[in-house]
């Protein structure tokens, strides 16, 4: 799987530098902030979805020809506001029916949902039918903007564990954006740490959260440790 090279993204209002950084995507990376931190504006800017009163400047080395909505697909964090109420599910795939039923297979998706409508379905299966709908044109990359946030633990694991095995079948790249370390962790080799618009530690992430070199990173994991055993 050939990397990803985003050589320089930045985004700015006026005068103010909103994000300035370069990172690499291999097999899977996960950009990890606090909130405000930037990274919605990265999957934004990457998707060519920023607002116009923004100077966006982005330079990349891609092993693909970079297309929206074909080659790169989001997952949003929110699956609710992502699909119309007022439509039923096979409506919303815009895929052949094969190809649903495929997606859905894959994901474990009962294909009788196609006919239901968003408010019929769990939180997490709205979720993996948006993720369905991401895969429907075989993105090379897929970028999930926080997808498990609003998941109870089990339901979390579950599109983990699903997106590992979609990923082994289908071969796409993953940008994970997320401040939970925890499914960082589980889902990604490497890790960006995103503070105020701009990358300030990098690397394997098993290696970054052992070691890491930054006080903002310790308060990350520190914080992310105390949420999990609130959670429990």
């Amino acid at each position: 799987m050939s990397s990803i090279h985003i050589d320089g993204l930045s985004v700015a209002h006026g005068e103010s530098m909103l994000v300035d950084c370069s990172f690499e995507i291999g097999r899977s990376l996960a950009l990890v902030g606090e909130s405000g931190s930037g990274k919605s504006l990265i999957l934004k800017a990457l998707l060519g979805l920023c607002d116009t009163a923004l100077d966006v400047r982005l330079q990349k080395r891609s092993p693909f020809e970079w297309n929206r909505g074909k080659s790169v697909a989001l997952v949003p964090q929110n699956p609710f506001t992502a699909l119309s109420p007022l439509t039923r599910i096979k409506d919303q795939m815009f895929l052949t029916n094969e190809r649903s039923e495929e997606l859905f297979s894959l994901l474990g998706l009962n294909i009788s949902l196609l006919e239901r409508y968003p408010n019929e379905l769990s939180g997490g299966q709205l979720q993996r039918v948006v993720v369905a709908m991401a895969l429907g044109s075989n993105p090379k990359l897929l970028l999930l903007d926080e997808p498990t946030t609003a998941l109870d633990g089990d339901s979390r694991m579950v599109m983990i564990e699903q997106l590992l095995s979609l990923q082994e079948i289908l071969g796409f790249s993953l940008l994970f954006v997320t401040h939970d370390m925890g499914v960082a962790a589980a889902l990604c080799e490497d890790i960006c740490v995103l503070q105020k618009g701009k990358i300030i530690e990098s690397g394997n992430l098993k290696k970054v959260l052992e070691n890491p070199k930054m006080p903002y990173t310790c308060q990350l994991i520190e914080a992310d440790f105390k949420n999990r055993e609130y959670r429990k």
